[in-house]
């Protein structure tokens, strides 16, 4: 059976969750392959909604065991508060499994996070603050602590040592902060040691494994395409790979066992932060959409900065992960408006561009050129045919497909899992 890669096809919450909920039922693994709780899920469920920031989607699907794979950073306090609030609920984590090669976000990685955005000013990324950067960084410098480390405590304080000595630097020296001392942060780590040991495991061996008998293995990615740190819109974006490529890297798993990848598309777009967002809008359209779609952030809170749907965005995303089929969110979101812009192109300094521009200067100039289609009035949340949509909202998501490089597999027309048509299946070819 296959690995099937979900995969954010703009700048993030596009509604991964939902997706990867969607499947659940179907799959034996769901793995969190990039990122930390600088991102997150919301997945509703009948009248339960759940918001997850580390943990996969697949720890609400019975008989799913969920895993955190390498590529993640993980802050744990921040997993135990999660899983924990999930027990409350009467949901069963116990199958959770965490990679021994993961890196973990220490103190002093939150507090460089927050102090280096501020003193960039004008120029900062618009990161949430929550050390995500920091520990990337301290893993591509060799400088990180990983979830095996708390095993071997000898380890883990030569570790922390190692970094402390260049990070109290620039913490007194540049910041004016004050130094950490190497106990505060081993002692920090090691409150959590004995609760995650019965969950760590060699994850990449264990799915190796799962594929090898046949089971099925889902890989979910944190952020999006146009945040990635190799392919997204840098230098605003995250810090880790949350493309396909990402996924390899970040569980363990080979290119070659990969046999789908699901793109996410939002039929509108938003962001978080800083950086280019030809579409974005700055009107009342904007905040209907903002409004309408709930656009808050799942970790932050922060609003969403909204506009219409971007096709030669889409393409690239498709290129770069390889996209078999997208599945097009929030449908209904659209519902009310007499005509809708999508994106087709872009004028560049008086130029159409068709593509992605090649340079950051060239995308910050892009100004969106248009399509118009015509709207719709009627309510969409009981469709579960694309015959059962209103032939305005057909055409919209016809058009959508062929502008945006793969087929469009499924389209979600409200938030719960159940208000989805469906027009092909995700994980089986078709005859």
């Amino acid at each position: 059976m296959p690995a099937v890669v979900i995969v954010g096809a703009q700048w993030g919450d596009e509604g991964k969750g939902k997706a990867t909920d969607l499947l659940g039922s179907r799959v034996d693994y769901v793995v969190k392959f990039n990122g930390g709780n600088n991102a997150g899920h919301t997945v509703v469920i009948g009248d339960e909604k759940y918001a997850l920031h580390l943990l996969p989607s697949g720890i609400l699907s019975p008989g799913c065991t969920p895993i955190i794979g390498n590529g993640v950073v993980i802050d744990l306090d921040v997993l135990f508060e999660e899983i924990d609030a999930l027990e409350a609920r009467g949901i069963d984590t116990s199958a959770l499994r965490v990679s021994a090669n993961a890196h973990l976000i220490a103190d002093y990685n939150r507090t460089l996070d927050k102090v280096t955005e501020r003193f960039l000013g004008s120029r900062k990324i618009g990161t949430t603050g929550r050390g995500i950067g920091p520990t990337y960084a301290d893993k591509m410098n060799r400088l990180g602590v990983r979830v095996q480390d708390l095993f071997d405590e000898k380890i883990l304080r030569a570790k922390v040592e190692g970094a402390l000595e260049l990070k109290n630097q620039m913490l007194t020296k540049v910041y004016n902060r004050r130094a950490v001392s190497v106990d505060e942060i081993v002692d920090q780590l090691l409150v959590h040691a004995e609760r995650l040991r019965p969950m760590v495991a060699d994850t990449a061996l264990v799915l190796h494994e799962a594929l090898d008998r046949g089971e099925t293995v889902l890989l979910e990615a944190g952020q999006a395409t146009l945040l990635d740190v190799d392919h997204g819109t840098y230098p605003f974006v995250t810090s880790s790979s949350a493309t396909t490529g990402g996924a390899c890297t970040g569980s363990g798993i080979a290119p070659t066992r990969i046999t789908r990848v699901i793109g996410i598309v939002k039929a509108y777009a938003t962001r978080v932060g800083e950086g280019p967002f030809p579409t974005e809008l700055f009107d009342d359209d904007g905040e209907r959409l903002r409004t309408n779609g709930g656009e808050f952030g799942t970790t932050t809170g922060r609003p969403r900065r909204c506009g219409w749907y971007d096709a030669p965005v889409a393409r690239y995303a498709a290129r770069i992960n390889g996209v078999t089929d997208f599945v097009l969110t929030k449908l209904d979101v659209l519902t009310g408006w007499d005509r809708i812009p999508v994106c087709v192109a872009y004028d560049v300094d008086g130029e159409r561009v068709d593509e992605m521009p090649t340079t950051q200067t060239g995308f910050h100039h892009a100004k969106p050129i248009y399509e118009y289609f015509d709207g719709w009035t009627e309510d969409i949340s009981g469709a579960r045919t694309m015959d059962d949509l209103p032939e305005a909202a057909q055409r919209y998501v016809r058009a959508v497909e062929a502008m945006s490089g793969a087929r469009i597999s499924a389209v979600g027309v409200g938030p719960d899992r159940e208000e989805t048509v469906v027009l092909h299946d995700l994980l089986e070819d078709e005859a």
